[in-house]
């Protein structure tokens, strides 16, 4: 696994904000760093490509710094993931594209509670799994999952499991949570 870390400090220095400023009636640009509230982890396996070009079967992660794509992590033990299957290779590049974004740019209100995006290449279908801390609080589950599907402008039903029931081989058929 190759791992790729930016300081949210490096990339605020290389995307500057504008912003139109009113003075006296006249309207000027002004310039300055946009921050990010937090540091993102790049990892990647095989080969670095989009990951509908990944060969056979392969995952591509994007993950909050600090956070592994694992179920034992401290920050995804108690929480479980939405997932959105794809058989179509530019509309799984483009839903990708568009929640790496919506991760970077913090436009989920429940931002805290999102861990990571898994974009899982298989031969049978391709599948985004969005990772969450807590399962147990419905509320912010069914908000996160309601806005990735605005996000990616997805309108079939997505389905939530929780990470304990995957660790224990008895998925809850139909997933705990719908939208």
């Amino acid at each position: 696994m190759a791992e790729v870390e930016a300081p949210a400090a490096a990339v605020a220095a290389a995307t500057p904000e504008v912003a139109t400023v009113t003075e006296g009636g006249a309207a000027t640009e002004a310039k300055g760093p946009h921050k990010l509230h937090r540091q993102w982890t790049f990892c990647l396996y095989d080969h670095v490509f989009r990951p509908s070009k990944l060969p056979g079967t392969a995952d591509f992660h994007l993950f909050k710094a600090g956070v592994e794509p694992k179920w034992e992590d401290p920050e995804c033990a108690n929480g479980g993931k939405w997932t959105v299957p794809c058989n179509r290779k530019p509309t799984f590049e483009t839903m990708w594209l568009e929640t790496l974004m919506a991760l970077v740019g913090e436009q989920f209100d429940e931002t805290d509670d999102i861990c990571g995006i898994v974009a899982s290449v298989r031969p049978r279908g391709d599948k985004l799994a969005l990772w969450t801390r807590t399962a147990s609080n419905e509320a912010v589950q069914v908000n996160i999952g309601k806005k990735w599907k605005d996000v990616i402008d997805y309108n079939d039903k997505i389905i939530y499991t929780f990470h304990d029931d995957s660790r224990r081989d008895k998925p809850s058929r139909g997933g705990r949570y719908t939208v």
